[in-house]
């Protein structure tokens, strides 16, 4: 790969969220968060783990910057816990909140390494949750608009990049469909309606971030999975097409185009869900375009033909036992299939850094959009060797052909701005617990808090990134 594809600004970075590495749940004036009560919930998490201390990067976070510093990061993407700043979710901003992540950015800033920050990273305070079930009501887009704003105030001076909402079509599916992520339901029409309620907070947000005179750039991030017909046979094609629509276009357009596809809004009429879309909400949705899209990919998906009687919502893999997985689809519309030319990771995530590739051709073909790649990453089992050191090679080998991939479609007219490989240090994964590691840096922890010793380890991908910054600066 030729180093003059990457522009000189290009932002070489890494990535995280606050309830996977920050821990100090209840510290320093911080309220519950939907995450925090409902990993009490028996046989939700692997081995029933938690975010309470996470890698404490709430108090090591000096330190997690300093081996940034010292690999050469370019920038960072970090999320703002909602419930550090708005502990009630609205009304008094605690201070001490505002301090932790004003001593963050500074401690970035300092080491010139440009902070990327995400505003919502699916830690809803659990008050707003109870009080109106957070994002099935329209009282959060005032909410939501509001505490950006602190954060606007706060930080807009320091803050170049901001990433309005993560991943909102993984955090509305997983939460409102496959019930695996709270507020843990399964109702379509639930969800396409809190959906398009976060779309409007979205598209407010946007809104009040340049009625503020805010000099950086902002736009939400989405979970790209591309789609391919398993075949060229006719049916199966029209269903690769179909879960474009349904799993990709559906919020794509609306982030950049303020419609949604006609296809799908037609097609959810045959799943009785009619999404509730009132005359004002046209106009706040047409004019709110992000100045990039932000990228998380780690996949692509396969598609094949569903008859009406066929397979609806499947079994996840949460404990990285490969194959256990299961087929997953809408009938009469598409069903998700394995294709059999390409690797998957023990968690059943298919590698296949071309269709990074062509996400990104596709998205400068339908948008003409600057891309940032906010997510990329494997999360894979690491063993920590006798002499302290991590050998993952794996990784290496699927970061590198992912950043080639890259660099092809910049050098066939796309524009990206940035790569943030998920994750800098080890994290807690969600629901899959500890043992699925993504970062740089290793932390020397397991499932159980009382045994972690949190001590960071530089693993091998670690000094290969270190090597490619340097080698593109």
């Amino acid at each position: 790969m030729s180093e003059r594809i990457f522009p000189n600004n290009f932002l070489w970075g890494s990535a995280s969220a606050a309830y996977q590495v920050e821990g100090a749940w209840d510290k320093d004036g911080k309220s519950e968060s939907i995450w925090d009560k409902y990993v009490r919930i028996p046989g939700t998490t692997f081995k029933e783990t938690n975010g309470n201390l996470a890698v404490d990067h709430y108090n090591r976070y000096k330190e997690d910057v300093q081996l940034m510093a010292d690999l050469g990061l370019k920038a960072y993407r970090f999320s703002i816990a909602w419930t550090r700043i708005l502990p009630n979710g609205r009304g008094e901003v605690n201070q001490a909140g505002i301090e932790f992540y004003s001593n963050l950015i500074d401690e970035l800033i300092a080491h010139n390494i440009e902070p990327v920050v995400t505003i919502y990273h699916w830690d809803l305070p659990q008050v707003l949750q109870d009080e109106y079930a957070g994002w099935e009501s329209r009282e959060i887009i005032e909410d939501f608009v509001n505490y950006a704003a602190v954060l606007f105030e706060a930080f807009g001076d320091r803050v170049k990049y901001w990433v309005t909402l993560n991943e909102q079509n993984i955090f509305m599916t997983l939460g409102y469909v496959q019930a695996v992520h709270p507020p843990k339901v399964s109702n379509y029409q639930r969800m396409y309606n809190a959906n398009h309620i976060a779309n409007l907070a979205n598209a407010l947000t946007i809104k009040k971030f340049r009625a503020m005179g805010m000099t950086g750039k902002i736009g939400p991030s989405f979970a790209y999975n591309p789609a391919y017909s398993i075949d060229s046979k006719p049916e199966n094609v029209i269903a690769a097409e179909n879960y474009e629509a349904f799993n990709s276009s559906f919020w794509m357009d609306v982030y950049i185009n303020g419609k949604y596809p006609k296809t799908v809004l037609k097609g959810l009429e045959k799943l009785d869900v009619t999404i509730d879309i009132r005359p004002e909400d046209h106009e706040v949705l047409a004019n709110s375009r992000p100045d990039f899209l932000g990228i998380n990919y780690y996949q692509t998906n396969t598609a094949a033909y569903n008859p009406e009687d066929g397979v609806s919502i499947g079994k996840m893999n949460t404990t990285g036992e490969k194959g256990s997985s299961e087929e997953a689809g809408v009938p009469g519309f598409f069903k998700r299939v394995q294709n059999p030319f390409v690797e998957r990771t023990n968690w059943d995530w298919e590698i296949d850094p071309q269709g990074l590739k062509l996400g990104i051709k596709r998205i400068t073909n339908r948008y003409d959009i600057p891309v940032m790649i906010t997510e990329n990453g494997l999360g894979e089992y690491d063993k920590l060797t006798e002499d302290k050191q991590i050998h993952d090679d794996y990784r290496i080998d699927y970061l590198s052909s992912h950043v080639d991939a890259i660099g092809e479609a910049i050098a066939e007219g796309s524009e990206v701005i940035g790569y943030c490989t998920w994750s800098f240090t080890d994290l807690l994964s969600w629901l899959n617990g500890y043992q699925k590691r993504y970062g740089f840096v290793y932390i020397d922890r397991e499932e159980d808090d009382a045994t972690a010793k949190l001590t960071r380890y530089k693993k091998d991908s670690y000094y290969w990134y270190q090597e490619l910054i340097k080698k593109h600066s």
